[in-house]
């Protein structure tokens, strides 16, 4: 089984003659997505590697029928504008890979969508994969990188690096760890959907069994997860790896990603590891070590994997 995405779900990309947007639609449907559409104004009656181009999100829906998700790929002059498009004709998964969008608008965009109980990921995101089943975004580049890169298996990833996704499942599929779906959440400082917010669909999700995830300094994301499986109780056994610890050292260090803000002390990665790991959640010195670590943690609690 899988979150948010599955080989049955339909999707379109809005701005999808963009350069960027032209390759997510190649990569896309190499690996088995259904994109019924794309949309950019003016652009109407071509089509790209076979997938209709309209003007509105509109036409889209009464053509083809109701989509269940869109790719944002537009300037971020226009970002706001076509994920309002989207949410107002009633998609409820929107993947916004642009980056540099107004701290404002990404408000806008993130408390619409919850006015329209959909969801929003990113902005500044590669997407979603569920391995062996779709992907919905960048994630793991050309199709073929992306099926030596990812494995179907039981393991939840979420990243704020879209890169680093790739980098931990790929780890994961060379000690023999397949992954349920793995979620690049976005670098940003806010963004649609944060790991607390994602760990409900991984808990009700029975085939994944544990979460491995990469974070960054800055940011509340960090307490917010401690504090919700501390609340619920989590099944899951989960393993993080937290990049930048120098930086708690390092005043006035630029990162890589504009949510890597550190803001006081419980932006740290001292903080955040503290928190984390009193709640019950192992964090790794090395990438390399987070295969060995889940295995121990699912070990101890009498799952063979």
């Amino acid at each position: 089984m899988s979150i948010l995405i599955t080989r049955d779900t339909t999707f379109i990309i809005q701005g999808i003659t963009g350069r960027e947007a032209v390759n997510l639609t190649r990569e896309n449907l190499a690996y088995g997505a259904k994109i019924i559409g794309g949309v950019t104004p003016g652009r109407a009656g071509r089509d790209i590697y076979g997938v209709p181009v309209y003007d509105t999100v509109r036409e889209i829906v009464v053509k083809h029928g109701q989509p269940d998700g869109s790719i944002v790929s537009v300037p971020p002059r226009f970002t706001r504008d076509a994920v309002f498009e989207a949410l107002e004709n009633g998609i409820e998964l929107v993947v916004v890979v642009t980056e540099n969008i107004p701290r404002k608008e990404v408000a806008q965009m993130v408390e619409l969508a919850a006015l329209r109980g959909a969801r929003i990921i990113g902005p500044n995101c590669l997407g979603m994969i569920s391995p062996g089943e779709a992907k919905m975004g960048g994630v793991g580049g050309p199709a073929a990188n992306t099926r030596q890169a990812y494995t179907k298996g039981p393991i939840g990833v979420m990243s704020r690096s879209g890169g680093m996704t790739t980098e931990i499942a790929s780890t994961l599929t060379a000690a023999g760890l397949g992954q349920s779906t793995c979620v690049s959440i976005g670098g940003d400082a806010i963004v649609g959907t944060t790991y607390a917010e994602l760990m409900p669909l991984f808990e009700a999700d029975r085939e994944t069994k544990a979460i491995a995830i990469y974070s960054e300094p800055g940011g509340r994301m960090e307490a917010e997860l401690a504090e919700w499986v501390t609340r619920n109780k989590s099944r899951l056994p989960i393993v993080a790896f937290m990049a930048g610890r120098f930086m708690d050292e390092m005043k006035g260090m630029r990162f890589g990603h504009a949510g890597t803000i550190v803001e006081g002390k419980e932006d740290t990665t001292a903080e955040k590891i503290a928190r984390m790991e009193a709640a019950g959640i192992s964090v790794a010195e090395r990438i390399e070590e987070i295969p060995g670590l889940l295995r121990k943690r699912l070990a101890a609690i009498g799952v063979a994997v």
